[in-house]
């Protein structure tokens, strides 16, 4: 991109810049808001009713520089130049050794590594910065907010952030005051990420994606930690993308994200027994009860209801019928939306990062109380165990596949399910490929499971529908769905019969 010149269009201020940021022992969360919302976080009652002192605050720009081929940000890297002090490298990117952290803010690097190359300006933020100090019975936390606009060569957006810092349950209470009623949410990109993608105009690359690697974790507890704050990433990163217009992606991996945390707090729960991670729990159930119609208005719409449609081209009776599933799709969204935008799913994420920060299990056990299994316990030997139980579940189910009926078949995809997440979970303990092998077998047979019970969902779906739709429609899609599922079966039996060939990749319990 063609090299600009920030400083040129800096914004005008009359009050001298507020002083650096100190790095101060406790907790930094970054939070993201709307602009108009950060306008008048000030004046909110929450803080006014927290305030320990005066505001300080200022105009300030920030320039983050890179080479011409982008070398720091290959790296997760962004070298921040402000209009006063030295300059900063920046991760920009969280450092994949690490756990998660949603909402940790770009961190300086401990050693200043540049690329043997001119570096040129690739984005800057120009706006203020102020600084409120607060105090909460839980201790002080000190408010940053930055409020301003992003600016690349050919693009600029407004941006605003709040930076909390503090002891973690003065900064987390806080945060719950506040999610009450603003639309706060931990920042899943950092500034430095978002100026990039400005300048590229593309969107800001994820920080985390995908199923947690415990490759590194020893203990029940890292084990927990490093699955909760990735898959909290992975959640956030997919929330905003759940509108209709934007395509089933986002439901579709918002849903595997909420079914992988639901099975780590599932899995570990015998080490969290008694904490508020089963709170937790029921606030993720909750939440996937309201992504559950959306998927399957999305399945039906994209699978059956248009091989269908494709079958009969120009038929009127079904046009009228996928125009009503349509429009119930549409409402599905419209009520995932609403609760994803709404304090509900705010607090749940809050109530994760209370778990992963605070973490409440180690809470003395009270006297009397049976014993539970310790976080410390090592990893290993909590997962072999665990995986040989459900194993044996799944292989008693699988012994007479080929009776059940659509009932038993959809409990036996239910057993692959959780088999397979707790499978994915451990397999970096077990490196190697007889553990590819049996992840792969296993996700065939949960892939043939699952379209037989597809075509059980469509069925019910079409059904809902009632007199609304031509009795005619509806009698098709049942048959073609009953059609369907017929080889669905089969495929069923040739995965499982591949499966039970493929040994287990844990070590014998």
């Amino acid at each position: 991109m063609t090299a600009f010149d920030p400083a040129s269009e800096a914004s005008e201020s009359d009050s001298p810049p507020p002083p650096p940021e100190v790095a101060e022992p406790g907790l930094a969360l970054e939070f993201a808001l709307e602009p108009g919302t950060a306008q008048r976080l000030s004046r909110h009652p929450v803080i006014a009713s927290h305030r320990a002192g005066r505001s300080r605050g200022g105009a300030e720009e920030l320039i983050w520089l890179d080479s011409a081929k982008g070398a720091l940000a290959e790296d997760g890297l962004a070298l921040e130049a402000p209009q006063r002090g030295p300059r900063r490298l920046l991760r920009s990117l969280p450092d994949s050794a690490l756990p998660a952290m949603p909402g940790c803010p770009a961190v300086e690097e401990a050693v200043l590594k540049l690329p043997d190359a001119t570096l040129v300006p690739v984005a800057a933020f120009s706006g203020r910065r102020s600084q409120i100090p607060l105090a909460l019975a839980e201790g002080p936390v000190t408010a940053t907010l930055r409020l301003g606009k992003l600016r690349a060569v050919a693009d600029e957006a407004p941006i605003a952030r709040l930076l909390l810092r503090g002891p973690a349950e003065a900064v987390l209470a806080l945060a719950r005051q506040l999610t009450a009623d603003l639309p706060l949410l931990p920042a899943t990109v950092s500034l430095p990420e978002a100026g990039r993608a400005l300048a590229r105009g593309e969107a800001p690359r994820p920080r985390w994606l995908g199923a947690p690697d415990l490759g590194q974790a020893r203990t029940v507890e890292e084990a927990f930690l490093a699955a909760l704050g990735q898959l909290l990433e992975v959640m956030l990163h997919h929330a905003p993308l759940c509108r209709a217009e934007a395509g089933p992606e986002g439901v579709h991996q918002l849903r595997v994200a909420l079914r992988r945390l639901r099975s780590v707090l599932k899995v570990l729960r015998p080490a969290l027994r008694g904490s508020p991670a089963e709170e937790f729990d029921q606030g993720l159930k909750a939440l996937a009860d309201k992504l559950g119609p959306a998927r399957d208005w999305d399945v039906f719409l994209l699978g059956q209801g248009a091989a269908v449609a494709e079958a009969f081209p120009g038929d009127k009776r079904l046009a009228a019928l996928l125009k009503a599933a349509e429009a119930r799709r549409q409402a599905a969204y419209a009520a995932l939306r609403q609760a994803l935008d709404g304090p509900g799913f705010r607090l749940l994420v809050l109530h994760g990062l209370g778990l992963l920060l605070l973490r409440p299990w180690r809470a003395p056990q009270p006297e009397g109380e049976k014993p539970r299994l310790l976080p410390e316990t090592p990893l290993g030997e909590f997962a072999a165990p665990l995986l040989d139980r459900r194993w044996a579940k799944l292989a008693a189910a699988g012994e007479e596949i080929a009776a059940h009926g659509p009932e038993a078949l959809h409990e036996m995809r239910l057993d692959a399910k959780r088999l397979r997440y707790a499978a994915e979970l451990f397999a970096p303990l077990w490196p190697g490929k007889p553990a590819r092998r049996f992840l792969r077998r296993l996700a065939a047979l949960q892939e043939a499971l699952g379209l037989a019970n597809d075509a059980a969902v469509a069925r019910a779906l079409v059904a809902s529908l009632g007199g609304t739709v031509p009795g005619w429609a509806v009698g098709a899609v049942e048959g073609w769905a009953a059609a369907r599922a017929r080889p669905a079966r089969k495929h069923a039996l040739e995965a499982w019969a591949n499966l039970k060939l493929a040994p287990a990749f844990w070590p014998e319990v």
